[in-house]
């Protein structure tokens, strides 16, 4: 593994920081004062829908705590979450399920 000096990663940091900075500022700046078309409000509603599978399924199927290798305890628990939050609509009812689940699972199968 290459070592990088102490500017180098400072000027990526920043950098990276500003990139980020300006894309969310440029929403913000263009968009800010103005009414959105419906058919844009329809498809901004499915955002986080889209994103949270993105960034809960690595936890799930390649999990640090196990060394990456899958864990059924931990797949049981994201099952139980989708089916009690699908059924349910509700999002607290939903990760209550999941939190029981993986927690039982850990205690049962060690």
């Amino acid at each position: 593994m290459q070592a990088f000096s102490d500017t180098t990663l400072w000027t990526v940091i920043i950098c990276l920081g500003l990139g980020s900075w300006g894309l969310r500022f440029s929403f913000l700046a263009f968009l800010g004062n103005r009414d959105l078309p419906d058919w844009v409000l329809r498809h901004l509603r499915y955002t986080a829908v889209a994103i949270l599978p993105g960034l809960v399924m690595p936890l799930v199927i390649w999990p640090d705590a196990t060394g990456g290798a899958p864990d059924p305890a931990r797949i049981m628990a994201a099952c139980a979450t989708v089916i009690v939050g699908y059924t349910t609509k509700n999002l607290i009812a939903g990760f209550g399920a999941g939190l029981i689940v993986l927690y039982s699972m850990l205690n049962l199968l060690g």
